[in-house]
């Protein structure tokens, strides 16, 4: 395992500047290489761009697809020169001029999905009405606002023969987000085993593809039970073996699946997540109601992990001192808050530090995923913070500066 980029004092201080992100392109790729080496090569790894649209350059070769869910998402994809063949357009809303846009432009190139009737329609008649026919996969929902119910799918399947600009190629189907439950996956996955041959027996379809969003577990967060012994300077790569084991067992449910055909496993947060890293520094510090209180100058709107709970969770993290010091832990506990005007602005409650002064740098591992995109980035007007990527080869480079996040607020 690559441990990855983790600069001194010296280096946040007066190189890259908090509040800010770093993404270990390193780390991703390994982590990407681990995931094939353990599904195997014949499993499609299709990469969720929603967990971190900025590293999906750095992705490009260890990746089979992008799973792509808006049009800004998309231009995103052609910015970067993402190969058209790579891209699964996917999206619960598909802006009826932007599809236009993209089949006029890229034609047969895509492989589009559907999540309603109206979606199918729109894709179809576009391509006939440009001479070709586009591959498609049709997503069955699971209960929620995503997908069509069996009945409309089923009822597509049946009038297949009718749509001539589309060659439907398969299925897709979601799991939740942040699962290991194995049952809970079998009992998906068998799901789909007998949806495949319903489909097969009744309306003569036989289905290429299967397109399963996995929503692997990442574990964020440090153990709260005092009788695990935790490595706290090695703890991402103790987490690594449990992440292994879990994709492991995952693949042997692939195995005992009916169908043979294709398979890609959309992910996102189980690949992005553990390539970033935040930093923020403490500019003030109080003792409030016999509370140890740090205001830094980042906060909840920059750093966001899945299952946080108002900062009652503690993240992998360093204490990084003007001195050249490094912590992993501390004697003072201390709540770390932001520098939103909210109560909740809580990063981490009840968090251990070492005399922890106005300067410190604290740095919070495992920021990678949906953190610099689903967190209430522009409230108080906050300026967003600079992203940089790093890789050995390269160094680190700034990929975006610090912005004013008034300018668009006003």
């Amino acid at each position: 395992m690559i441990k990855g980029y983790t600069p001194n004092y010296k280096e946040v201080a007066d190189n890259i500047g908090t509040a800010a992100y770093i993404f270990d392109a390193d780390v991703l790729r390994d982590r990407l290489i681990m995931l094939k080496e353990t599904l195997g090569q014949e499993i499609d790894i299709c990469y969720a761009m929603k967990a971190n649209p900025f590293i999906v350059k750095e992705a490009e070769n260890h990746v089979d697809r992008y799973e792509v869910c808006s049009h800004g998402e998309f231009r995103i994809c052609e910015k970067a020169n993402i190969p058209m063949e790579k891209i699964v357009l996917s999206g619960v809303y598909k802006e009826a001029e932007d599809t236009k846009r993209i089949i006029d432009t890229y034609r047969d190139k895509i492989l589009y999905t559907s999540e309603s009737v109206n979606q199918f329609h729109l894709i179809n008649e576009r391509a006939e009405e440009n001479g070709i026919v586009v591959d498609m996969i049709l997503r069955i929902t699971t209960g929620n606002q995503f997908g069509m119910n069996e009945e409309e799918l089923c009822s597509i399947i049946a009038d297949r023969s009718k749509f001539k600009g589309v060659n439907i190629v398969g299925i897709q189907h979601f799991s939740g987000t942040q699962r290991k439950n194995l049952k809970i996956y079998k009992e998906e996955l068998d799901y789909c085993d007998d949806l495949i041959d319903k489909l097969y027996k009744e309306y003569g379809y036989k289905a290429e593809e299967l397109e399963f969003g996995t929503g692997f577990f990442f574990d964020y967060f440090q153990p709260n039970s005092k009788k695990e012994v935790v490595d706290k300077v090695n703890g991402e790569a103790n987490s690594r073996a449990l992440d292994v084991e879990l994709v492991k067992e995952f693949r042997k449910l692939l195995d005992e699946m009916r169908f043979k055909g294709k398979i890609s496993l959309e992910i996102g947060r189980f690949i992005a997540a553990p390539c970033g890293r935040y930093y923020t520094s403490i500019v003030d510090k109080k003792f409030n109601g016999n509370i140890h209180f740090a205001i830094v100058d980042g906060g909840i709107h920059q750093l966001n992990y899945f299952g946080q709970m108002m900062g009652m969770k503690l993240p992998w993290y360093r204490q990084l001192k003007p001195n050249g010091e490094v912590y992993v832990d501390g004697d003072t506990i201390v709540n770390v808050s932001g520098s939103l005007c909210t109560i909740n602005d809580n990063i981490v409650k009840q968090m251990p530090l070492t005399n922890p002064e106005i300067k410190d740098i604290l740095e919070f591992r495992n920021a990678g995923a949906y953190s610099m995109t689903e967190t209430p980035a522009l409230f108080l007007s906050r300026d967003l913070p600079k992203v940089y990527i790093f890789d050995k080869e390269n160094g680190l480079r700034l990929v975006r500066d610090r912005y004013e996040a008034f300018e668009l607020n006003f």
